[in-house]
């Protein structure tokens, strides 16, 4: 059964996490050269692999004792509050441009692009720590994977106008806030058990 308040919760703090990291600017400067849907489907399929990694892992610590599950996401999302807020702008990536402008070249180069930079990145360490917290993979697998699509759609599509409109600074300390909440709130129900 699918948990909407879990779902929802993963979706916001996932959301507000990646809308400030290299990946919204990946995605802006590849819808910018390339056919949009294209480069959506290469960047939604990594995510799709970074998610179900996640999960799989924050599913296996939902096998330690919870007080000590508690400890460690707690100590973990106040760890990625912290980098939030010491992060410095990264700028745009860099994407060399495929020979031609096919599916399987453009989807292809999203999908490698993705799946290498976001490669044990924050927000799928988030996701393995709200796996462990809420002990939903489902519910969680589905939000984070909502939410890193969202962003990558907001990249591709939409992304020039949200970067002059929110500051990305603003954002990631928004992030930062709602990680720190959590990291908090675990530590709490680490000692309260």
């Amino acid at each position: 059964m699918i948990s909407l308040s879990v779902t929802a919760l993963v979706f916001g703090v996932v959301f507000l996490a990646e809308l400030p990291d290299k990946t919204a600017l990946a995605g802006l400067v590849l819808g910018a050269r390339y056919r949009a849907s294209y480069v959506f489907a290469g960047v939604a399929a990594a995510f799709t692999v970074h998610v179900v990694l996640a999960v799989a892992a924050g599913s296996v610590l939902t096998l330690l004792p919870q007080r000590l599950v508690h400890a460690i996401t707690g100590v973990l999302f106040l760890g990625g509050a912290v980098m939030l807020l010491l992060k410095k702008d990264e700028g745009e990536e860099r994407v060399g441009r495929p020979g031609d402008q096919g599916f399987w070249k453009v989807a292809g180069a999203g999908f490698m692009l993705i799946l290498v930079a976001e490669f044990g990145d924050l927000t799928q360490i988030m996701t393995a720590n709200l796996a462990a917290r809420y002990d939903d993979p489902v519910s969680v697998g589905l939000g984070a994977v909502l939410a890193l699509w969202a962003v990558a759609g907001l990249g591709i599509v939409g992304g020039r106008a949200l970067m002059k409109r929110v500051p990305l600074g603003l954002i990631a300390r928004m992030a930062a806030v709602a990680m720190a909440g959590l990291g908090v709130w675990s530590l709490y129900g680490a000692v309260v058990g």
